[in-house]
């Protein structure tokens, strides 16, 4: 992998930190003082996409954002579990080392799963939950565009090969090109420059769980099924009404679930909301950790 150093010095201004699970480096940064708020991402991005959120918030937070090994900055090992269950194994890991408690958890994509999981039986370390874009639950249609890089062959050819997945995310999961400027797709795309280091990307796809039998089906029946646990937590849901993946009708399914979370819809952003609307979501999320 190229110097990510000196290629992101001005993108993703935060001191590299580490640490071993296992034989292997899991990787995140760790920004300002006060209530720690954790930041668990999803497939193909890493903890660059939560950057703007690192630093409006380090000023009155401790920010943790995490790379799940196989991602961003971690280790990539090439014969790994890349299952939810040992995800969400590696995120407790971290949140042990890091003596969470009290902590505000942000998730979105496969970072929802992964650390909704772990709050669903820790709800005594959870303060609060802000939701992005997300499901902790069954339903909705997988995008053809999807489904099709679990093909065998063809998926590993896709994206593993010519990464596709990734070089088809940042085309088209934010709605604002503007903002996806050439340092910043070179952020988001530098841990997955080969075949060797899209690993994780393509085991995440392999692993939504669609039928039973599937590696992580049974962990999500359970996190299904322990979601009340967090019922009386404050919640904050962004959602970026243009993804193609996680549709309103998931939105909808949240709502359903947790009726008194606080709820802000972005007709004009997509997938990547974060990108997208975060110098709105911001304010918003000061004064939910400052509440």
């Amino acid at each position: 992998m190229p110097d990510a150093k000196s290629i992101l010095a001005e993108t993703y201004p935060f001191t590299s930190r580490y640490l071993d699970i296992d034989g292997q480096r899991m990787h995140y940064v760790d920004e300002g003082e006060g209530p720690l708020v954790v930041c668990a991402h999803g497939n193909p991005t890493w903890s660059f996409y939560y950057r703007e959120l690192i630093k409006g918030l380090k000023d009155r937070c401790r920010v943790v954002a995490m790379d799940h090994i196989g991602c961003g900055l971690s280790d990539k090992p090439q014969d790994y579990s890349y299952t939810l269950s040992t995800h969400v194994r590696n995120f407790g890991r971290l949140m042990d080392h890091l003596g969470a408690k009290d902590v505000t958890i942000v998730c979105h994509d496969w970072g929802g799963p992964i650390s909704l999981s772990w709050a669903v039986n820790h709800p005594d370390r959870v303060a609060r939950v802000a939701v992005c874009n997300t499901a902790a639950f069954f339903g909705g249609v997988m995008p053809f565009s999807i489904r099709c890089c679990r093909w065998p062959i063809f998926g590993a050819i896709a994206v593993r090969g010519l990464n596709l997945f990734a070089l088809a995310a940042v085309a088209k999961a934010s709605m604002k090109p503007e903002r996806m400027s050439g340092d910043v797709k070179r952020g988001y795309l530098l841990p997955y420059d080969s075949y060797a280091n899209r690993v994780a990307v393509h085991r995440f796809v392999q692993d939504i769980p669609l039928s039973r039998g599937g590696a992580s089906y049974d962990a999500t029946v359970d996190l299904e099924q322990k979601l009340p646990a967090l019922a009386d937590k404050p919640m904050v849901i962004f959602w970026g009404e243009k993804d193609f993946c996680f549709t309103t009708s998931y939105l909808d399914q949240w709502i359903k679930r947790f009726p008194n979370a606080t709820v802000h819809r972005f007709p004009d952003a997509g997938h990547y909301v974060v990108e997208d609307a975060h110098e709105r979501m911001l304010p918003v999320l000061r004064d939910f950790v400052g509440a």
